[in-house]
């Protein structure tokens, strides 16, 4: 499951970063490497961006950007 999908509340931990070039690389310098786990602890009311809380700290990125970075939390079952 993409972490986009990822309900609020929930953790999963990053199974693969997707993306090309600068955005690929901006998402890891940003902590979001495989092995990490991340919980989703908000959503905007219109749906985008999405805040994470991963390495002890919030980030928030855009849902484009979440579509990207593949857990581990399976389809249904987050």
């Amino acid at each position: 499951m993409t972490l986009d999908k990822l309900p609020v509340g929930h953790t999963a931990t990053i199974t693969a970063v997707g993306g090309e070039g600068p955005l690929r690389c901006r998402l890891l310098d940003m902590g979001l490497i495989p092995g990490t786990a991340v919980t989703v602890r908000k959503v905007a009311p219109m749906g985008d961006p999405m805040e994470l809380r991963l390495r002890g700290y919030e980030l928030t990125i855009r849902l484009a950007d979440a579509e990207k970075i593949e857990t581990d939390a399976q389809e249904g079952t987050a």
